[in-house]
């Protein structure tokens, strides 16, 4: 199965640290491993980093809005929790179309009229 890099390299990434902080996807996990050999990694190895760092903090920013407790939040901080996950999600295209390039892969994700371009 083909999968373009920016999907498989975001999709591990998200894979790792939910294996990391609930170890209930195991499966997921090693299939997008699997898939990951095909790929010279050491090349976006310092990429593949920052993308995951860029998921913690978004898990970090989602996590109690997530898990129904919102209402311990103010609007304001709410608002601040939504614009920092937009500019991290920004970074991340960024990143994953900085490792299609890399990897030669043709597929990237563009967004119009869109902070991330």
């Amino acid at each position: 199965m083909k999968f373009p890099v920016i999907e498989l390299v975001d999709r591990l990434a998200i894979a790792e640290i939910k294996w990391q902080r609930t170890q209930a996807n195991h499966e997921e996990l090693e299939w997008y491993q699997q898939q990951m050999q095909q790929l010279d990694v050491s090349l976006i190895a310092q990429h593949m980093q920052r993308l995951q760092d860029i998921h913690n903090s978004i898990w970090e920013l989602e996590k109690q809005l997530k898990s129904g407790q919102e209402h311990q939040l103010s609007l304001s901080e709410i608002g601040r929790r939504a614009i920092e996950i937009r500019n991290l999600n920004n970074k991340r295209i960024q990143l994953k179309n900085q490792m299609a390039e890399i990897l030669s892969c043709p597929v990237r994700e563009i967004k119009h009229e869109h902070i991330s371009q």
